[in-house]
C-alpha cells in the first residue's frame, strides 16, 4: 500500500511560479510511474504531467500545459515534484499526485492504483 501526500499548494498571483511536492511512503517508489492530475471546480480530473518509473526517462505533458510545467522525481527521497510557472486563474484547481506500476494507466488516467488527497492551488488575477 502506497501512501501519497501532496504539499506546496496555496494562493498565488497570476504570473507567479509554484512547486508542488508529493511524498510517497509504504512502497518502493522507484518502481512506480507517477503523474500529476488536477480538478478545477465543476470540471473533471485531468492529467497534466506524467513520468515513468526508475529515474523518469519518459515524461508527458498535454499541450494545454506544455512549456509551463515540469515534472520530476527524486527516487532517493521518494518524492515527486511539479514545477509550475506563468500561473493564471485557469490553473486554479485541486492538484493530485498518482502512482501506478503501469505508465499506461498514468498516461490514460484509468485504473490508477494510488492517489493522494490533493492540494489546493488558487491563482488570483
Amino acid at each position: 500500500q502506497v501512501h501519497l501526500v501532496e504539499s506546496g499548494g496555496g494562493t498565488v498571483q497570476a504570473g507567479d511560479s509554484l512547486r508542488l511536492s508529493c511524498a510517497a511512503s509504504g512502497g518502493e517508489f522507484r518502481l512506480y510511474s507517477m503523474g500529476w492530475f488536477r480538478q478545477a471546480p465543476g470540471k473533471g480530473r485531468e492529467l497534466i504531467a506524467a513520468i515513468s518509473r526508475a529515474g523518469g526517462s519518459t515524461k508527458y505533458y498535454p499541450d494545454s500545459v506544455k512549456g509551463r510545467l515540469t515534472i520530476d522525481r527524486d527516487d532517493s527521497e521518494n518524492t515527486l515534484y511539479l514545477q509550475m510557472s506563468s500561473l493564471n486563474p485557469d490553473d486554479t484547481a485541486i492538484y493530485y499526485c498518482a502512482a501506478d506500476f503501469s505508465y499506461g494507466s498514468i498516461s490514460s488516467g484509468n485504473n490508477i492504483m494510488y492517489w493522494g488527497q490533493g492540494t489546493q492551488v488558487t491563482v488570483s488575477s
